[in-house]
């Protein structure tokens, strides 16, 4: 699915995100993962076929799976590219969890900074490094733009969120990461950092939005990290990083002024043969892909309107 926006029956609002469309319908939503591509929090202007299909079903598939650890704003699946599920107050506040030296991290390592969202990283560390520990480097949440890096301390002293929620969100953001790496080891994979969104309901704290998805997380191949770490290459890795970096080598990282570079048919191909490649790795399921017919929009309303 592409640019199409749709109205539905008793449809209350909709918010148009830089991947997502979410229809509101009073105290649930519908969201269709759209085959649109962002990076450095620019949507680039070619469709990735099948990756709103991809980003669904495995943000489901860990939804599912993480339950145990928090609720989850979920309910169901009513198409291969759309999930229904309850709205939240959302928590304004991405929570970063990194377990390697890589990606934004990396980069700002390298520049010469030693503290980055609060936490102190120690000299001497190198590119894809594994972290003593998992650390969490929070970002605002902008609703245009780009996402701006902040630290825990900082969120307490500007009032964004107490420290009892955001400890709270903390150690549950940490449980998730857990859970994800170890579902990952168990396919080969290294689950290398990942973010988590969350909101409020009811009083309680919801798990929101995606999770563990080629979006919102790196994944490195486990059986190839240590040899190609111990002779400084660069891991092969499951992710859309492949697109910030191909961007990067055509001099754009969504500065004001900058141009989107052409993005080719063939680059088109291999990022969704990349999306579709981690589905399969990930979940150890064969991909199916779907062809969207043109009364799906109704099949799925004729399934969430009981709800209304």
């Amino acid at each position: 699915m592409s640019n199409t926006i749709i109205e539905f029956p008793n449809q209350t609002s909709f918010y148009k995100g830089k991947v997502r469309d979410v229809y509101f319908f009073g105290e649930h939503l519908l969201m269709i993962t759209s085959d649109r591509i962002s990076a450095f929090d620019v949507v680039l202007p070619r469709l990735i076929p099948f990756k709103g299909q991809v980003l669904n079903q495995i943000a489901s598939y860990f939804l599912n799976a993480t339950a145990d650890i928090v609720p989850n704003w979920l309910i169901s699946t009513p198409a291969p590219n759309a999930a229904f599920g309850i709205k939240c107050k959302a928590i304004p506040i991405e929570m970063v969890v990194r377990g390697y030296l890589v990606g934004h991290l990396w980069r700002e390592y390298k520049s010469g900074k030693r503290i980055i969202c609060g936490v102190k990283l120690p000299d001497g560390l190198i590119e894809n490094q594994i972290l003593s520990s998992p650390i969490i480097t929070p970002t605002t949440k902008a609703s245009h733009g780009h996402d701006e890096d902040i630290s825990i301390d900082e969120i307490i002293k500007q009032g964004i969120l107490s420290e009892k929620l955001i400890t709270e969100i903390s150690q549950i953001s940490l449980a998730l990461f857990q859970r994800g790496q170890e579902m990952a080891d168990s396919k080969n994979l290294i689950l290398v950092d990942t973010k988590y969104e969350f909101g409020i309901r009811d009083n309680k704290i919801i798990l929101m939005d995606e999770i563990h998805t080629p979006d919102s997380s790196r994944y490195f191949y486990k059986n190839l990290y240590k040899e190609l770490f111990t002779k400084g290459l660069p891991q092969k890795q499951l992710s859309k990083e492949f697109v910030r970096e191909w961007l990067l080598a055509n001099n754009f990282q969504g500065k004001e002024g900058q141009k989107i570079p052409l993005i080719t048919d063939e680059f088109v191909y291999q990022i969704s043969e990349r999306y579709i490649l981690l589905y399969e790795e990930i979940t150890g399921n064969k991909f199916v892909k779907s062809d969207l017919k043109e009364d799906y929009i109704s099949n799925i309303y004729n399934q969430i309107s009981y709800h209304f």
